[in-house]
């Protein structure tokens, strides 16, 4: 079993004298005849890999049978696997749920809580599939709830991991749920951490982060947190042209949801007081240079990214009670120059 090529050509007694004196159709004939036999010593392509189980139990639900294939690999969690093994059933278990939704559905709360035992798990990778399996779980509705209990120890793990690939996962499964208010507390606990994966270089957690936080600020109670968040000196940077467009969307849509927040007339009548290095003193303070980026912004190249600017300068601009009044828009305090 998995003999190469050369070998199955020994196999055949193909010597080098026999080789120089095989010539035009002979010589084609023989190399058909080796790299078939090459081919026939080759494993069965379909294994344990997930692609082929994925393509037998597609087949078997074409045909109004359930595969079972879910229901195994959960079962088998229970086993005593190695790190490298669990966290391939995990794998394997995510891509059944995307790719069996009917089969994942008959699944049960006993098993989301299974697959979120795997949280506790010494290995970092394990933690990490299980976080995308139930994030797979998660576009179910059933199964919400269930996995909205386990919020906690999700946000536990990103703050107290600098593992990037583990803040992607534990970031997409939050984004994927309405948070619950009893999770408020410990969202305020993290938010330190929250703001330094915004501020690291892994585009992917940059984005899932400004995305949840954005979710974030449009809750009443959270935004004074938010806002009064220390950040690095240079955070403006997240509004250079250079960045990348998703990341720049996701930056600029926050910084809207803030705007709009902090202009609000009941955010507005309780005196705040923010720490010098906070994120409102970086884009809302007196030398904040906001205004200059997101001028620039303004001709970028990419028509989403522009719009966006575009509404954070109007938010800037307009506080939400000031524009709903007859009169026309006109703030203590302009954030851009004249003219501009």
């Amino acid at each position: 079993m998995g003999k190469t090529i050369p070998r199955c050509l020994e196999q055949l007694d193909l010597r080098k004298s026999f080789v120089g004196l095989a010539t035009g159709a002979g010589a084609l004939y023989l190399l058909y005849k080796a790299i078939r036999a090459s081919i026939k010593c080759q494993p069965p392509l379909c294994s344990n890999s997930p692609i082929c189980i994925a393509r037998l139990a597609i087949e078997r639900e074409r045909h109004g049978r359930d595969s079972g294939e879910i229901r195994r690999l959960l079962n088998s969690l229970d086993c005593k696997q190695d790190a490298y093994t669990r966290s391939m059933i995990l794998h394997s278990i995510t891509r059944c749920v995307y790719l069996l939704e009917a089969e994942a559905s008959t699944c049960t709360m006993d098993d989301i809580n299974l697959v979120a035992e795997m949280l506790d798990d010494k290995d970092n990778s394990v933690k990490i599939q299980a976080l995308s399996a139930l994030k797979a779980f998660s576009g179910i509705r059933k199964f919400r709830l269930k996995i909205q209990e386990h919020c906690i120890k999700v946000l536990e793990l990103i703050s107290t991991i600098w593992d990037m690939e583990l803040h992607v996962a534990g970031l997409r499964l939050l984004n994927n749920l309405p948070l619950p208010d009893y999770v408020h507390p410990q969202l305020r606990r993290v938010m330190p951490a929250l703001m330094e994966i915004i501020q690291s270089d892994c585009i992917l957690a940059q984005v899932q982060a400004v995305r949840l936080l954005s979710y974030l600020a449009q809750k009443n109670d959270l935004l004074y947190d938010i806002l009064n968040c220390q950040v690095h000196s240079n955070f403006l940077n997240l509004f250079q042209s250079s960045q990348p467009g998703s990341l720049l969307l996701e930056v600029l849509v926050f910084a809207e949801h803030l705007s709009e927040g902090r202009n609000a007339t009941h955010y507005r009548a309780v005196k705040w007081h923010y720490n010098e290095q906070s994120l409102h003193e970086a884009l809302f303070g007196d030398e904040s240079k906001l205004a200059d980026r997101l001028l620039s912004l303004v001709i970028h190249p990419e028509e989403e990214v522009q719009i966006q600017a575009c509404k954070v300068i109007v938010s800037l601009q307009c506080p939400q009670d000031l524009g709903s009044r007859p009169s026309s828009c006109r703030p203590s305090h302009s954030y851009f120059k004249a003219g501009e």
